[in-house]
């Protein structure tokens, strides 16, 4: 996986300018959502940092499931939760046209014999 060298390279240093609680909400259904609190090295609240929401969900499909996330702006859960559905379209959008990339991509690489 790392040779020795690579290993000795990598930062592994906690960067304490930017730590965040990470805390989950579920619907138990298929809606979740992380709200990621700014904190200060000594665990109390950094309020000159603004928290973060970010939107996820398992899509089912037959080859498993595919993670998909998405940043949602929002200033506090009740307005994420509001935002979820909007955010979480956007980036299934994104992803479908990645995968049509994907696709025109590959078959462009496709020779056909004879022709």
């Amino acid at each position: 996986m790392f040779d020795e060298k690579e290993l000795n390279t990598l930062d592994l240093s906690v960067k304490q300018d930017n730590l965040y609680l990470e805390e989950s909400f579920s619907d138990l259904d298929m809606m979740s959502i992380r709200r990621l609190t700014p904190v200060k090295p000594n665990g109390l609240k950094d309020k000159s940092r603004k928290q973060i929401f970010v939107g996820h969900l398992n899509l089912m499909t037959p080859q498993g499931p595919i993670p998909i996330q998405a940043p949602i702006d929002a200033r506090n859960l009740k307005e994420a939760m509001e935002m979820y559905p909007g955010a979480i379209k956007i980036a299934l959008n994104k992803m479908q046209e990645e995968v049509d990339k994907l696709k025109e991509k590959q078959e462009s690489r496709i020779i056909v014999p004879g022709s």
